[in-house]
């Protein structure tokens, strides 16, 4: 699944002439938490959010310039005052807007929302604005998801847990051997710790065709490769 399949194609702009009072207020009327911002060619020059917004004059919480101690305090300090203080979207935006292409895998997407710690992000085509994913399309991507095709015989399903366990990159350093026998999947080699153990069980689980899995992992602490293994557990039903 990619952008184009997920992303909401009527968007509501902005442009940089447009008042911050204006801007609230389409937020509001369309339940939204941010703007992409347009100039007069269509082109997006930048993003307003409710984050913004919370740091206006209008709500008592716009700071005070303060002490001032050097050259780039005092820059900052006047754009604190600007953003907080300016009628105009174009003041109050962010101008470097992290962008994705129609073709950006979901997965990506969802990364990318959690290194930069954004809600939304706009989709470009051909350097145009096409459409913006929000967290909110990611949810409706879950609940709509198709359950993968059944995987049947025991060859079938081993494949595709060594499969699901190489396209995990918290696995990737990790040599592990996998055995199925009547839908029960048999995990075998060393990890470096609980977490990692967890996380190969997990991916085991959530193949279709497993019905259980027993764990037989070593576990190996960093510190110590002499370090007791712990016997085989088993999940699942």
């Amino acid at each position: 699944m990619k952008a184009k399949d997920i992303m909401t194609t009527r968007v509501v702009t902005v442009t940089p002439h447009h008042s911050v009072r204006h801007a609230a207020q389409i937020m509001l009327d369309h339940g939204i938490s941010g703007l992409p911002v347009t100039d007069d060619e269509g082109r997006l020059v930048g993003i307003v959010t409710e984050g913004d917004l919370l740091r206006r004059v209008e709500l008592g919480s716009a700071g005070l310039v303060g002490a001032i101690r050097s050259p780039d305090r005092v820059r900052q300090q006047a754009r604190d005052y600007i953003r907080s203080h300016s009628w105009k979207v174009g003041d109050l935006m962010t101008e470097h807007v992290i962008t994705v292409e129609e073709e950006t895998p979901v997965g990506r997407i969802a990364a990318l929302m959690e290194e930069r710690r954004v809600k939304r992000l706009p989709v470009m085509r051909n350097g145009r604005l096409a459409g913006i994913v929000s967290r909110a399309n990611l949810l409706r991507a879950i609940a709509v998801a198709k359950l993968e095709a059944p995987v049947r015989g025991d060859d079938a399903i081993r494949r595709s847990v060594l499969a699901r366990l190489g396209e995990v990159n918290e696995l990737s350093d990790v040599s592990l051997g996998v055995i199925v026998s009547g839908g029960i999947a048999h995990l075998w080699g060393d990890v470096d710790s609980e977490s990692t153990r967890q996380a190969a069980n997990v991916v085991a689980e959530g193949v279709r065709g497993v019905t259980g899995v027993v764990d037989h992992l070593g576990l190996i602490a960093a510190d110590d490769p002499a370090a007791d293994r712990h016997g085989p557990r088993a999940t699942g039903e």
